[in-house]
């Protein structure tokens, strides 16, 4: 249920940011059915979650300016090539690694996205505000059926979550007060950061994220809602 559930809980919100993977797409499924089919004789999940504990420090470095700005595909592939050479001990082709790079450009939804979207836009300016560039969005959304009214890519900003600059610049790309914006995500730091930045937030909770994984949902009072799917959010906000 949401913290803020009943009458008027979407009282002022005029625009719905969305975080991409594992919020709006199910990372794992995409990456890890990829994965295996590039290399059988590889645990496809197992690498795809290697992986993904990569995302974060890389970003991390280029936010910290101990690199220069980079898109997300370069850092993929870069962290790909150490995670198989490190723990598989396998160098992969440079066709492998494109192969598996773009998997992040045609992940699935979770099955309440797409209705839960739809659903959403007709009371509300929508929009993913992603960590992805504007084109793997762009390619996503044509690919899985995500109903963007924009697509807020970190290329817009070169920066990447959790700097201001990505938080703000999408309410100043749609026109709106930051406090206008309401921001849903299922990990719990990317909704502190939002928060920190004048925005509302709503936590989604997705227990599969990381395939076989446990992931316990993150409850927090400070976010106005709190749901299970798009679909419920879609409920709470009387769309």
């Amino acid at each position: 249920m949401s913290a803020g559930a009943g009458a008027g809980a979407g009282a002022g919100i005029r625009v719905i940011a969305f975080d991409t993977f594992g919020t709006v797409a199910d990372w794992h499924s995409g990456v890890s059915q990829t994965l295996a089919e590039l290399f059988p004789d590889l645990d496809g999940s197992a690498v795809a979650r290697e992986w993904r504990r990569r995302y974060a420090p890389a970003l991390a470095d280029v936010e910290a300016g101990r690199r220069p700005w980079t898109l997300l595909d370069d850092l993929h592939r870069e962290s790909l090539v150490d995670v198989l050479s490190e723990h598989h001990g396998v160098v992969a082709t440079a066709e492998q690694l494109t192969a598996a790079v773009h998997s992040w450009h045609i992940l699935p939804g979770w099955p309440d996205s797409v209705p839960g979207l739809t659903r959403l836009r007709t009371g509300f300016t929508i929009g993913a505000l992603s960590n992805g560039d504007v084109a793997l969005l762009t390619e996503m959304a044509a690919h899985a059926g995500f109903p963007w009214d924009f697509v807020g890519g970190a290329d817009r900003w070169r920066h990447y979550k959790p700097a201001a600059q990505v938080y703000l610049g999408v309410a100043e790309l749609t026109g709106v007060r930051p406090d206008e914006v309401l921001m849903v995500a299922t990990h719990a730091t990317d909704l502190a950061a939002a928060r920190s930045h004048g925005l509302r937030t709503a936590y989604v909770e997705r227990p599969r994220e990381w395939g076989p994984e446990p992931k316990a949902a993150e409850r927090n009072p400070l976010d106005s809602f709190h749901v299970r799917g798009i679909d419920e959010l879609a409920d709470l906000l009387g769309c």
